[in-house]
């Protein structure tokens, strides 16, 4: 069975098998929430401006057509060429198609979780286009030839040890190296050469504002900004949600973003970009990729206020302990477990079951998107459109009956007490999916049905009387 076969379930026993790494993971996740706890509580205003944002959004999708088109006029003013993609296959044909009409063969990225979503290396790779991920943490795992498992921290899942390794074998590093400092200077030094070499450039965008067509790209290393002026054609890839309508609105956004990601207080760089630098192309691309469906999805349009922060990530008890590869997307966690069954139900039917439902993506979410509520909704569609695993389909019926016939539910609660007490081994076995991460209770002495017929003393004065 390949990788790209199996649920998140069967992608978490993989990530499972390495219980040192699991428990480091957990762990340094969990330190990363506890920095957005800090910062958050040093601003007294901190619940407002969540408000704000999520308001700002929420007007935002209610106008979206308008702010998308003013945005298009202003940035077209600007020298800015605006391109329009209905999905992923035509973002990257208009990418191909730029860099075909420039002779570039050679290319660098910045972090841009849109093109990963669109599978942009691999077709340009197909096509003959060297790209080069500038970010550190992206470098890492494109010559790993993995995707990353984190939209803020992509390598996140690796140890120093192994990003080490590999810079051994793709950089010449000494063998064995792995220290932090000397590791990213050898990456700063490989870096340098496609910077100064590479006629185009890609980056992301975090926030456009429909006022002033400019756009912002948030970054703490500064590869975007320098791939961006010393490329001769820069490309923005952007979905359509990512407009603003002011840009007094970005001192909102900007304020959250960093501290709900990483705990700073904003990022490094915040670098706006309004119109080429002479003699230079600068283009644009707005992507749909399902964001129009979704936002036809009453239940689910909040999902595209997200402004990609990875805090529901970095909070989620279940992605901390399965890694981000096990939920086979572009975006994991519970924000990705939301956004990709939009794109194909069938395939991704398995995601929203990924959560405990916890509600702690929720409480941090700095535009308050209502994350677990759309996860247990998405699981009602599911089910209902037929795409939940047999298994769980078969489990759901046999409860629904079980707890629908209180007699069987009172035999059938004798029998787990019994075969608890007397043939443990019959429940404590891999047969079991509780069991296989959980031990399972002592069996109670008596049920509670037992227990309330002998306590009620209600029922025994009004039998007495």
């Amino acid at each position: 069975m390949s990788t790209a076969t199996k649920d998140h379930a069967a992608l978490s026993d993989i990530f499972n098998a390495d219980e040192a790494r699991v428990n480091w993971h957990d762990d340094t996740l969990w330190f990363v929430r506890a920095k957005r706890d800090k910062a958050a509580h040093t601003l007294p205003e901190w619940e407002r401006l969540r408000d704000t944002a999520s308001q700002i959004k929420d007007n935002v999708l209610s106008n979206l057509h308008d702010y998308l088109l003013q945005f298009e006029s202003n940035a077209q003013h600007n020298g800015i060429t605006v391109h329009w993609a209905a999905d992923a296959a035509a973002h990257n044909r208009i990418v191909h198609e730029i860099l075909n009409d420039n002779g570039i063969r050679q290319l660098i990225k910045s972090k841009s979780m849109l093109t990963e979503e669109c599978h942009l290396n691999e077709y340009l790779k197909e096509q003959g286009v060297d790209v080069i991920d500038t970010d550190l943490g992206e470098r890492i795992v494109q010559l790993a030839e993995e995707p990353p498992s984190h939209i803020v921290l992509p390598c996140i899942h690796k140890k120093k040890e192994e990003i080490g390794t590999l810079f051994h074998e793709h950089l010449g590093t000494p063998e064995g190296m792995s220290d932090p400092v000397f590791l990213t200077a050898a990456a700063r030094l490989h870096l340098r050469e496609k910077f100064m070499t590479r006629r185009a450039a890609i980056t992301g965008v975090n926030f456009a504002v429909a006022e002033t067509g400019e756009f912002v790209v948030c970054t703490n290393e500064g590869n975007a900004d320098m791939g961006a002026h010393l490329a001769d054609v820069h490309i923005a890839c952007m979905g359509i949600e990512k407009i603003i309508p002011q840009r007094t609105h970005l001192s909102v956004f900007l304020r959250l973003l960093a501290r709900s990601a990483t705990g700073q207080p904003i990022t490094t760089y915040s670098s706006h970009f309004s119109k080429p630098r002479p003699g230079q192309q600068m283009h644009i691309i707005l992507v749909d990729n399902g964001r129009t469906t979704q936002l036809g999805r009453e239940d689910f349009r909040n999902s595209l206020k997200c402004i990609r922060c990875g805090a529901c990530m970095n909070t989620c008890p279940v992605y901390r302990r399965s890694g981000g590869h096990s939920y086979h997307t572009a975006i994991a966690g519970p924000i990705g477990s939301i956004l990709a069954p939009n794109l194909d139900m069938k395939k991704y039917a398995d995601l929203p079951f990924a959560s405990t439902l916890c509600g702690s993506c929720t409480n941090v979410c700095p535009v308050k998107i209502n994350i677990h509520e759309q996860l247990y909704k998405w699981r009602q569609v599911i089910v209902k459109e037929g795409y939940a695993s047999p298994a769980k389909t078969i489990a759901m019926k046999t409860m629904d009956f079980t707890l629908s016939h209180p007699a069987v539910y009172q035999k059938a609660g004798k029998a787990g007490r019994w075969f608890l007490k007397h043939i443990p081994f019959a429940v404590n076995n891999r047969m079991n999916a509780w069991y296989k991460q959980r031990d399972m209770p002592e069996p109670p002495k008596q049920s509670f049905r037992e227990w309330f017929k002998e306590n009620n003393t209600m029922q025994k004065n009004n039998s007495d009387e």
